[in-house]
């Protein structure tokens, strides 16, 4: 009886994804620009945004909001591939790691009736 021995060809990708980001996400550059509007109320604001990271007096004493956002992305890349035989294989694996930040800054100006007088936003991606 005869014996075959046939090569079995694996090839495997692996990714690990870690996202690290602040409890409160749901503040995002589409939020911002659909629900906040000049005149709104302060209050109004808290419930859409939430609480800001930092509330300071202007010039005139006026509060000023900002909302300062941080979300961290570590991608892990794992790539593996081999051919063996009965008795005798092979094996190379290789991985890389890719790192992003965004960060998303909100500037909220009121007026001395706690209305939405002026705001800005800046958002990065690197």
């Amino acid at each position: 009886m005869k014996y075959m021995l046939m090569p079995l060809v694996c090839c495997m990708t692996a990714c690990a994804r870690i996202q690290v980001c602040e409890p409160n996400d749901k503040i995002t550059t589409g939020v911002v620009q659909r629900e906040v509007y000049i005149g709104m109320p302060a209050s109004d604001v808290a419930t859409i945004l939430g609480s800001p990271n930092i509330v300071s007096l202007d010039e005139n004493k006026n509060e000023v909001w900002v909302y300062d956002k941080v979300c961290s992305e570590v991608a892990d890349t794992t790539k593996g591939s081999g051919v063996w035989l009965l008795l005798i294989g092979g094996h190379s694996q290789s991985s890389y790691s890719r790192k992003s930040q965004r960060t998303l800054t909100v500037i909220i100006k009121f007026d001395n009736n706690k209305l939405v007088k002026d705001f800005t936003y800046h958002s990065s991606s690197f």
